[in-house]
Parts: C-alpha cells; structure tokens; sequence
C-alpha cells in the first residue's frame, strides 16, 4: 500500500486529500505552512499533521505537492532528493528553467514526477480527445477555449494575486486550456496575446484573449479571466476539423455533441451519452497517477507536459508585454 503525504492545506490538498481517501492508499499526514488548517485537515482524514517537509519525507512514498506554484520546485527536488515518488498540481513550475531542473533531478533519482494538468481526466475533455483521435472530425483546424471565473480569493496570504509568485491568470488558470489544446492539435509554434491586465497593470481583475499556432497548422483561440461576478465560473470548448466539429457549450451540462459535415451521419451517432459531471476528474486523475505508479500503465500527461504547458503560457506573458507575437522557441 502506497503511503501518501500531502504538502499544503489549502483548497488544492483538501482537494487532493478527498480523492486520495477513495483509493486504497495509505494518507500518512499533511505538512503546511499553515498549521491550525494542516490540523484541521488531518482530523478529517483521520491522518496526522507534520511540522516539517523533512519529517513527512521519512514516512512517505509518495509527495503530493499542493503549494503556491513558486514553491514546487524546492519541494519537488527535496522529494526526489530522499527519493520519493513526486504529484505535483499545476503549473508545474514557475519557469521553464525551473521545470527542466526538477524533470531532470527525478529522472536522475529515478521517481515519478507527475503532473496534475486535471483536463486531461475530466469526462467532456476526455471524450474530444477521443473523439480526435479517431479521426471523426478530420484533421483539427480550429479549437476555441473559454475558462473564466470570478477573482479568487480563497489562496492562502492571497498568494495568487501576487504574479512573482503564481504568474497570475494566464499561468495558474489559462494553464489548463493552454495544456489540452496542445494535447489535441499538437506541439505550439507561436503565442501572440492580449490582456486587460497588459492595457491596465494596476487592475486587480484579469482577462485575455491567447492565439495558439500548432506546428500542425491548427489554431487555438483561448479565452480566460477572473475578471466574473463572485460565484461564477464558466468553461467551454469547440474542436473544428474538416470534417466535423465537436462542442461543449459554456456552463453545460449535457451530453458532449459532435457535428458531423456528412448529412448521413445519424443524430443518434453523433452524441457521446455521458455527462460531464459524472466523475469527480480529480480522483480520475489521482487513481491513474496510482497506476502509474503501481503497475506499468504510462502516465497520460508526462512532466514534459507539464513544462510545455508553462511555456506556453509564459510566452502568452511575453506576448502581453511586447505586444508581438512570440516563438515557443524564445521561452526557455
């Protein structure tokens, strides 16, 4: 039985601790910077809480690392140091530099770094892929992402708020389309962005708008904010080929739709009959990473994943702030 200790206490390790409690893994105990929250969630997960990251260590397979994206990079490295299996939530790192150097130390280590880029486990993400990947809709053309949300306010010191530390809306949110779309339509050539925060530095809301080019020829629009009234939070895709487009409407509910160009294609064949609420993606995601690490199932989402998907988003940064568009290339 693998043993998991969880870094953070906040809503990612609450998160991640009630997926864990579902599969047949032993939750050692949770560190925190916060120790009355680390306590709190302990008690609920009949676990304990640890002073330290070097204490949990010793007790532990497995780090599960839920912390302020600024900080993954030490941990992950401390982790793969005492030789540790190493989940890490997204972004994987705050650079790519960073990113590279923890890729790097886990492989020399020989442990597991993966990646929570959670889309790749969420039921309506999942069913495009598929649907992609048969060949359904022909070769992918134009996707179009939209993850917008009110301004978050439940970070720990209201870390999120402060760029150095999670490279704002486009890094911590943007993250997950950013990874998805590359997934689907393949590698990123260029990123060229605009946002509200680039035109207004002192707004405290963020909204942009990403173009994605794939080495493919495919094209990803990619809308994101927090810049929604408190309680909101809406998400929705399209997947165009040229033969057919895939649709998840914002805020919906029901049954991923497929069009199809041929007008022989029966309704009934074109529908995927599951809803996208019908598994919590969270445990999808952490019962795969379990998996991978029990068995010989290969992760769906790699660490190289995960540092694509900052790059991307870095180079969304840099496309803001020089006001060009900017090669995946010049982002290292």
């Amino acid at each position: 039985m693998l043993k998991i200790g969880i870094v953070g206490s906040g809503f990612m390790g609450r998160t991640h601790a009630a997926a864990w409690a579902k599969l047949p893994v032993e939750l050692v105990g949770i560190c925190s910077a916060d120790p009355e929250r680390a306590q709190k969630l302990a008690v609920e997960y009949a676990t304990q809480p640890f002073e330290s990251l070097d204490e949990l260590l010793k007790q532990v397979d497995v780090i599960d690392v839920c912390t302020p994206t600024h900080l993954h990079r030490d941990m992950v490295i401390q982790a793969a140091a005492a030789g540790k299996h190493v989940v890490c939530e997204k972004p994987l790192a705050r650079t790519v530099a960073q990113a590279a150097e923890m890729i790097r130390v886990c492989k020399q280590a020989n442990v597991h770094l993966l990646v929570a880029q959670v889309l790749r486990f969420a039921p309506a993400y999942v069913q495009a892929k598929e649907v992609v990947a048969r060949g359904d809709i022909g070769k992918v053309a134009v996707q179009r992402f939209t993850r917008c949300s009110a301004l978050p306010k439940w970070a720990s010191d209201n870390w999120l708020m402060d760029f150095d530390r999670s490279g704002g809306m486009m890094l911590d949110l943007m993250v997950h389309d950013f990874d998805f779309a590359r997934w689907v339509a393949g590698d990123v050539e260029s990123v060229f962005a605009k946002s509200l925060r680039g035109q207004r530095p002192n707004a405290t809301e963020d909204y942009a708008l990403v173009i994605l080019k794939h080495t493919s020829g495919a094209i990803s629009n990619i809308e994101g904010g927090w810049a929604y009234a408190a309680g909101m939070f809406r998400t929705g895709f399209e997947i165009a080929g040229d033969a057919g487009l895939i649709e998840q409407p914002m805020d919906s509910t029901t049954p991923l739709a497929v069009y199809m160009k041929e007008k022989n294609v029966a309704a009934a064949e074109a529908m995927i009959p599951t809803s996208p609420l019908a598994e919590d993606p969270y445990w999808t995601q952490l019962k795969h990473f379990y998996d991978v690490m029990t068995t010989d199932v290969q992760p769906c989402v790699t660490a190289e994943d995960g540092m694509a998907a900052v790059q991307i988003g870095l180079a969304a940064i840099e496309s803001v702030r020089s006001g060009r568009q900017v090669q995946i290339a010049e982002v290292a």
